[in-house]
């Protein structure tokens, strides 16, 4: 028989594939559960819902399924370069912020060539490294964030791409803006520096350098940004790179046909336009922050401070037996000993009941 993985590329031989939270349907399976008592917070998902007026604009576009959607998304490109400040040939679609990374590495990385990311960076930074056959150059982190400094002294001849993001997942750690004009000053032209602000719409005011505000200085800069998380469309895949118009221009050139499905750019729009949603979404956010902090606090439980939609939990000890017992009372949380964080749990940000809930059954579980 065919050895097919011997056949594949020596970088994705290397591969694990990705794991994600556990689906709902899936541990209603395994453990005979009703899917309506089970509480999941382990994806990182916008537990408000969609935006009414997303909603009402898929309905819009159902009698249209029979034909292709706008292979250049002019509408939401429009939109995102007027909201933004760029012109429309800045913008690059992406079935996800996950494709943004996976055309920046078809694009520009290469065997010979290296990306520098931070430990317990976004998994997704390895995979697509490692799938053109690159070398992933693993920064230590730094009381669980990046360390700057470090990710610029790893930076050699073959460095091609840094990945960056702000806030990380999954330790929700951050770094100001003195801290990126320090980096974005320091960091060789001829580097791309991929700055990932997945999550950057839960945060207020100036608590996070926006990246938008660099891009006319440095043209080796790109942000990533997605509809997935703050804007409450994770099922419909859209995310967008703002960047120069030449590395857009780069981009579109691997970039799949029709790669955002005709509902997503619908969806996009509405939701960008819906203002009073995304800031009942950061209200939620940050009272269920507060919740879940309390609730630790009690407990005795330490965390990572975070500025996303999440919570790393520190249980100063392996956290298997803790998941375990936790999906058996119907709460799903991800453990992200992947990451090399045995100890941790990684919380999303639920509805007030759904922090409740899980808060009251990870006290049952530590008191078992």
């Amino acid at each position: 028989m065919t050895d097919f993985l011997a056949l594949a590329q020596p970088g994705v031989q290397q591969l694990s594939p990705y794991v994600p939270g556990k689906p709902v349907d899936e541990l209603a399976r395994e453990l005979n559960l009703d899917p309506a008592s089970i509480v999941k917070l382990a994806s990182n998902e916008n537990p408000l819902g969609p935006s009414p007026k997303a909603l009402e604009a898929i309905r819009g576009e159902l009698a249209e399924l029979t034909r292709y959607p706008d292979g250049n998304g002019f509408e939401l490109k429009s939109r995102l370069a007027a909201r933004c400040g760029v012109q429309i040939s800045q913008v690059t679609l992406g079935n996800g912020s996950n494709d943004i990374l996976d055309l920046v590495a078809r694009a520009y990385l290469a065997p010979g060539l290296n990306a520098v990311f931070s430990q317990y960076a976004f998994a997704v930074y390895p995979i697509s490294t490692q799938a053109v056959g690159a070398q992933g150059k693993v920064v230590p982190a730094k009381d669980y964030g990046h360390d700057l400094e470090a990710m610029l002294a790893a930076i050699d001849e073959h460095t091609r791409v840094v990945f960056i993001a702000n806030p990380n997942n999954p330790t929700g750690t951050w770094f100001g803006p003195n801290a990126l004009e320090r980096f974005l000053a320091r960091v060789p032209g001829n580097v791309l520096v991929v700055l990932d602000e997945a999550y950057i719409e839960f945060a207020e005011g100036d608590e996070l350098p926006d990246g938008l505000k660099y891009l006319a200085r440095y043209d080796n800069l790109l942000v990533s940004r997605t509809f997935s998380k703050a804007y409450g469309l994770a099922a419909l895949r859209v995310g967008y790179a703002l960047s120069s118009a030449q590395i857009a221009d780069v981009l579109n050139r691997v970039r799949q046909p029709f790669n955002v499905n005709s509902l997503a750019l619908a969806a996009a729009c509405a939701a960008l336009d819906d203002a009073d949603y995304l800031a009942q979404s950061r209200q939620l956010n940050d009272a269920g922050m507060a919740q879940l902090e309390a609730g630790l606090r009690e407990l005795g439980l330490s965390w990572i401070p975070s500025k996303g939609n999440f919570i790393a939990v520190d249980f100063g000890r392996d956290t298997a037996a803790i998941n375990q017992a936790l999906l058996r009372a119907g709460v799903i949380v991800r453990p992200v000993a992947g990451y090399g964080m045995p100890n941790f749990l990684r919380v999303s940000i639920g509805l007030p009941a759904e922090n409740a809930r899980f808060l009251d059954a990870l006290a049952k579980v530590l008191s078992a």
